[in-house]
């Protein structure tokens, strides 16, 4: 969320940098609203000041004039009615604030789409075969490891089910990623629920704008996730830090649930879109000087996973028509998948300022009796399956149509 103060201080600074999405927004609304809003909450408290005065006049007095009794009956139910007015003039601003997404960094550079993206630095040389080499999709089903008719069979369109070591060495891709972040990088593992409130999403920046995309218990009002990062974004909620204690760095693994209707008729075949699938998500929680420095780590961190795998990638910062909702800065990593003939977004690593923390209110004293302040939070993949599985198969397949296994997966694959 965008504070509103800036909003009303500096809209044109405001309006232009939204802009640069390649989008217009109701700054206008928002500022009329917000304007209707203080009048009215201005209003309330004068009128509640009159009608403490009048409710000490009455107390001191012998007598109890009817005229001030009236006069107090009819303050109490103006009172009443503008503190209604209020709230959902409050409501409405909040409503218009919760659809504006981020501004973009001032780093970030000027484009409309993905042809605009700049790639930074690429490691690593995409492998070169003696043999024309197959997509993830027929060595899958030639190796008896990836079933597309047992998923559709069991729930439909873009699900599969992984067989034998299909299923093994997702198991292990995750294990390994989750050990080297703990154990390397220096973050904490989270096993968070894979359901959540609706103020979670609301939080993540997920609603109200992408509540189509998300699957929903209606009974209960419970989301799945469509990444960690919900759940993530959630767990300091509330509350204000230590600076001591930042940045805090989490690492967790879930499934994640999307609907990929914005994606619907693309990336049918194989496994790189769907419904369903798995993710080792990093986070971070920092104070604002260090934020654009975490990011440059949090992306080191998550190229850590692509080099000992020995897969070769690239790092690509998105323009400011490219970026997501919540982000004011991104940078994606893709793997090459040489079956595919294409680069693969692994992971998306993104520093979001203060704008999660506003809709979550998390903050932290920069010293001891100071006021507190916004954190700044950060998030990426670290990495995202099955994009990652797709890059070991198809870069480590043989003329035979098996695959090796890179050499840091075989202490997770062996089997005693």
């Amino acid at each position: 969320m965008l504070d509103i103060k800036l909003i009303r201080e500096n809209p044109e600074l405001v309006r232009q940098a939204l802009e640069k999405r390649g989008d217009s927004f109701a700054l206008d609304s928002i500022l009329e609203t917000d304007s209707r809003y203080r009048s009215l909450l201005r209003q309330t408290e004068e009128l509640r000041a009159k009608h403490n005065d009048a409710s000490k006049q009455l107390s001191k007095s012998k007598e109890k004039p009817p005229q001030l009794i009236t006069q107090m009956r009819q303050m109490g139910e103006q009172i009443s009615s503008l503190q209604q007015q209020t709230k959902e003039a409050k409501a409405d601003l909040d409503s218009m604030l919760l659809e504006l997404p981020n501004m973009p960094h001032p780093s970030v550079p000027l484009g409309e789409g993905a042809d605009d993206n700049v790639v930074v630095r690429t490691w690593g040389k995409p492998t070169k075969f003696a043999f024309e080499p197959l997509p993830h999709w027929e060595l899958g089903e030639k190796l008896g490891i990836i079933d597309f008719q047992q998923g559709v069979k069991l729930s439909g369109t873009r699900f599969y089910v992984l067989k034998g070591l299909g299923a093994h060495l997702q198991r292990a891709l995750i294990s390994f990623m989750l050990d080297v972040h703990v154990r390397e990088n220096g973050y904490k593992e989270i096993y968070p629920p894979f359901m959540v409130k609706r103020e979670c999403m609301i939080g993540s920046g997920n609603l109200p704008k992408f509540g189509d995309n998300l699957y929903h218990d209606e009974e209960d009002d419970f989301w799945f996730i469509p990444t960690a990062e919900v759940p993530l974004t959630n767990l300091h909620r509330d509350e204000i830090l230590s600076i001591d204690n930042l940045p805090l760095r989490y690492v967790a693994y879930t499934p994640c649930f999307r609907r990929e209707k914005m994606a619907a008729g693309t990336d049918t075949r194989g496994i790189k879109r769907g419904h369903q699938f798995d993710k080792v998500e990093l986070y971070k929680v920092t104070e604002p000087e260090s934020s654009d420095e975490e990011l440059e780590k949090l992306v080191a961190d998550a190229e850590d996973v692509c080099r000992k795998l020995g897969i070769a990638h690239r790092v690509v910062q998105l323009c400011t028509g490219d970026l997501g909702f919540a982000a004011c800065k991104t940078y994606d990593i893709e793997m090459w998948a040489p079956g595919c003939a294409e680069w693969l977004e692994v992971s998306s690593c993104s520093n979001c300022c203060d704008f999660q923390a506003r809709r979550t209110n998390i903050r932290y004293r920069p010293e001891p009796g100071a006021k507190s302040e916004f954190v700044h939070t950060l998030n990426g993949s670290g990495l995202a399956l099955p994009r990652v599985l797709i890059a070991v198969l198809e870069n480590y397949q043989q003329a035979d149509g098996t695959v090796l296994i890179p050499e840091v997966l075989e202490p997770y694959l062996r089997v005693t």
